[in-house]
């Protein structure tokens, strides 16, 4: 059966595609923290490029760039609603680039939203595990990576007019001059 004849295969298989980035996301965010606790100690970095590329230990309680570290429970309630919302639009996407970004957004999530749950100081209040040094920039992971590539990726491809059901959003202007050029078109015709 094809596409045309099946619609709801090409929404399956960006469904899948979708799961399958936040899959390989969420195992790789795992998997290099898991390493990282027990490789990097605490106030000691590993120096990659001299002092430009560091592997740093550090645990973040609060979100992005250390803010709101008194609101962690918060920040995880907010991570739980990403979770849904991102599962949600998941189930009707006709997009692939739309799945992959979200995919890239729900990984991260999932990733960091683990820590919360599972390191201490305890369940909606864990301290996520940063440890890749950049430069001023400020300590992250690669959950944290993930997040701002897929959302990097959703404000490109919304510029580009693709929305989540595969189609392409219209230039305003572009309508503007079809309608215009449609009323010409009609009046010449009137006169003729």
């Amino acid at each position: 059966m094809t596409d045309v004849e099946n619609p709801d295969r090409p929404l399956a298989r960006r469904t899948r595609r979708l799961f399958a980035v936040a899959a390989v996301v969420l195992a790789l965010d795992l998997l290099t923290k898991i390493v990282a606790v027990a490789v990097i100690e605490p106030g000691r970095p590993i120096e990659i490029i001299g002092d430009t590329v560091t592997l740093r230990m550090v645990r973040n309680a609060g979100a992005a760039f250390s803010m709101a570290t008194g609101m962690t429970w918060l920040l995880t309630l907010v991570a739980v609603a990403v979770v849904v919302g991102v599962i949600r639009i998941g189930r009707t996407l006709r997009s692939g680039w739309w799945a992959v970004g979200l995919g890239l957004v729900l990984g991260g999530a999932l990733g960091n939203l683990i820590d919360r749950f599972f390191r201490s100081p305890g369940p909606l209040q864990g301290h996520v595990v940063d440890f890749v040094s950049i430069g001023w920039w400020p300590v992250f992971n690669v959950a944290d990576s993930s997040i701002v590539c897929g959302a990097v990726l959703l404000v490109i491809i919304t510029l580009f007019g693709i929305e989540p059901d595969g189609t392409r959003r219209a230039d305003d202007k572009g309508d503007d001059a079809a309608v215009t050029e449609s009323a010409a078109a009609t009046e010449s015709e009137k006169k003729a």
